[in-house]
């Protein structure tokens, strides 16, 4: 997460981990639900970077981001459990 303390980042990111948690309908713990949308952040901001898109600037945007990251991460487990 562009711009924020590793305090702030955890909020957010247990924040973006929970959204994404309920929009995916999974059932995650709190500390899992931190790991994804820090994690999430990272991906989606990557993955913006590399599409020459610039990472958005402050707490929305980087919110936004997270919880699409962390949605994707989802997603991907899932793709993967079932297998």
């Amino acid at each position: 997460m562009q711009g924020v303390g590793w305090f702030l980042a955890i909020i957010v990111g247990g924040f973006a981990g929970w959204i994404a948690e309920r929009l995916m309908k999974a059932d995650h713990g709190l500390l899992k639900n931190i790991l994804l949308g820090i994690i999430g952040a990272v991906i989606g901001n990557t993955l913006l970077r590399m599409f020459s898109i610039a990472p958005p600037v402050g707490l929305p945007g980087q919110l936004i981001v997270a919880v699409a990251g962390a949605s994707l991460l989802i997603w991907i487990g899932r793709a993967f459990s079932r297998r």
